[in-house]
């Protein structure tokens, strides 16, 4: 069974939700208090033993680029005056580790996948959606390769959500459960309302076999009029194990407004030097509101 070593990070959405504050800034660099989502995704990947990072990008994503590459200027002050360095650890990425694709045309997620097939190669990989904000200890990621090691195949993370909420995403179809695993028969894309076999998500980890990529490369497009990576998981699983994993963690959708809002908070809440501040300013806020 090969070790999972590269991740695949589909970072060429327009982010419209979040207009105007994402005309021309990549909605992957918005912070949550002092860290872009996509550090947040590559230290989770760090953390699970991920050694190359695969980012599809397109026009107008170079700040992602140049997020993790090396600010010469500065650093070069901020050694000058003495400063602390901390705050960049991470975000220069060793030479040969960042691997940025164009993905041309919005065609959906499984085309950006397909997308990054030459890098992948015939190794098994994971994919991580940065939006898909992903808090706890250990990280996602790692509680995934964790379980893969132990099952192999293909491995989604998967989350519980209210019924209503299953037409807005990938919903699996469950064979069984053990412990924090479920065996998945099948998988829908947003399923019609009233229709989704289970409450059970797709909630933006996956590790995949590199099978996947030939599939891709023949899907046609589906949900949306694009092509979903879900179609193309699907085929798998009759042919390869394939499991759920269950995040033991919190999971903030900071695809959407509310989402990123819930992220910073929660996180402000955590940290010794505002954690208080906030705390009182939130319960002042709620005060006035009452």
């Amino acid at each position: 069974m090969k070790r999972i070593r590269k991740a695949v990070f589909p970072v060429a959405g327009l982010g419209t939700r979040f207009l105007p504050a994402t005309k021309a800034v990549p909605k992957e660099l918005l912070a949550v208090v002092d860290r872009p989502l996509i550090q947040y995704a590559v230290d989770e990947a760090m953390e699970a033993g991920i050694e190359q990072m695969i980012f599809v990008t397109g026009r107008g994503k170079n700040a992602i680029e140049d997020h993790f590459d090396m600010a010469f200027e500065l650093e070069a002050t901020q050694r000058e005056r003495g400063k602390d360095m901390s705050a960049l650890e991470g975000t220069r990425l060793a030479p040969g580790n960042a691997v940025f694709i164009r993905q041309q045309e919005p065609l959906g997620l499984g085309h950006a996948i397909w997308c990054a097939r030459d890098i992948v190669g015939d190794e098994p990989f994971a994919i991580l959606l940065p939006d898909e904000f992903m808090h706890g200890t250990p990280g996602c990621l790692k509680q995934m390769v964790d379980a893969y090691e132990q099952v192999g195949g293909n491995l989604i993370c998967a989350l519980e959500v209210p019924m209503e909420q299953t037409p807005s995403y990938g919903v699996l179809d469950p064979a069984g459960t053990n412990g924090d695993l479920t065996i998945v028969k099948g998988l829908v894309e947003k399923p019609a309302a009233g229709t989704a076999p289970s409450n059970l998500i797709v909630a933006g980890r996956y590790i995949l076999q590199p099978e996947v990529m030939k599939l891709l490369e023949t899907q046609g497009k589906g949900a949306g009029g694009e092509i979903q990576l879900t179609d193309s998981m699907a085929k798998l699983i009759d042919s390869q194990p394939f499991h759920g994993v269950t995040f033991k963690g919190d999971r903030y959708d900071c695809g959407s407004k509310a989402g990123f809002i819930e992220a910073n908070f929660a996180l402000a809440l955590e940290r010794d030097d505002i954690g208080a501040h906030i705390r009182d300013f939130a319960t002042k806020m709620l005060a006035r509101s009452a």
